[in-house]
């Protein structure tokens, strides 16, 4: 690790949202205000990030090494999100249980029998058999070198990091009492933001007053665009054409759409702070305002974001926020 001092929409849902910004931002020029502009061209930078994860978690579901987060201290927000996660697992154990393929005892398929292939470890860690074959999870060994500048992080100790594996590998390593632990402030140290660590400026009253409508805008235009090129999910459809249609209709369904799309794992009808961690993320180091703006969006501070919640952080009345989540 190289330290210098100077934070799940799914993978594919945003790669294909990346590639309709780029296309609305390249056909409509001038016709789209400079700030609206601006966010395309991060969400493009936000499609690169996710596809590098999705590589990544590729990489470690070979090796059996699978990532995901537990329980733990509720003054951290990494700590937070984890808490999340852990709901979701213990959910998803049952979702899954009765969806296992059953596989006959005549038919020649090789099934995996690693130790680790069911193990689930929490951030920062890999799975490892001991010398008896069973499972266990251990602090990563080593993460993958990265030698792109872009693969960096910032740490909210406001330190630039090679890669976020690093950053929860040395949040582990702490949490264990390890001697190759650095300092013991990293037991909670977690990504702020990705890229190199900069100066991000305060996010201005007026400014914060202007980003919901903004933020309606590019969502609008990403919706239609992506519904242009037949890359817009089909329960979608019908609410893009209505956006069209009508201009009542326009921002409050582009808003409705985009809660769904980020109400994924699980579909609970609320955005927890795992969901929004691959917006706010990679747009703090462009978009001073994002990170205010969705604390300001929980408002009773459950940390998970409801629809009512969100239509109201972006501006919708009451009667205009309605469930079009497919069911």
């Amino acid at each position: 690790m190289r330290l210098n001092n100077k934070r799940p929409f799914d993978c594919k849902t945003q790669v294909t949202a990346g590639k309709a910004a780029r296309k609305v931002f390249e056909s409509r020029g001038n016709l789209i205000g400079a700030d609206t502009m601006r966010l395309l061209l991060l969400l493009v930078f936000v499609c690169l990030l996710a596809t590098t994860l999705a590589k990544k978690r590729h990489h470690h579901e070979k090796k059996h090494t699978t990532t995901t987060t537990t329980e733990s201290n509720p003054q951290d927000e990494l700590d937070l999100m984890e808490e999340d996660d852990n709901m979701v697992d213990l959910g998803s154990n049952e979702d899954h249980r009765d969806e296992a393929p059953v596989v006959k005892a005549s038919e020649n398929i090789e099934i995996d029998t690693h130790p680790c292939a069911n193990t689930r470890c929490s951030t920062g860690k890999e799975c490892e058999a001991d010398s008896d074959g069973i499972p266990q999870c251990v602090c990563i060994r080593r993460c993958a070198p990265e030698v792109d500048d872009r693969r960096k992080v910032c740490s909210n100790h406001n330190e630039t990091w090679d890669s976020d594996c690093e950053v929860y590998r040395m949040r582990c390593l702490c949490d264990q009492d390890s001697e190759d632990c650095l300092k013991d402030s990293y037991k909670h140290v977690h990504v702020d933001y990705y890229g190199a660590c900069r100066d991000i400026q305060a996010c201005t009253p007026e400014e914060m007053i202007d980003f919901p409508r903004r933020m309606r805008d590019w969502l609008f235009n990403v919706m239609k665009d992506m519904a242009d090129r037949n890359e817009l999910d089909p329960d979608y459809i019908e609410l893009e054409k209505e956006a069209e249609r009508s201009i009542q209709h326009r921002w409050v369904n582009a808003v409705i759409w985009k809660f769904c799309d980020l109400d994924s794992h699980p579909h609970d009808r609320s955005v927890s702070r795992h969901e929004l961690f691959p917006i706010r993320a990679p747009l703090l180091a462009m978009e001073h305002c994002i990170a205010p703006f969705l604390n300001g969006c929980d408002e009773n501070d459950d940390h998970r974001i409801s629809l009512a919640e969100w239509g109201r952080c972006l501006g919708l009345e009451e009667a205009e926020i309605q469930d079009k989540c497919p069911k």
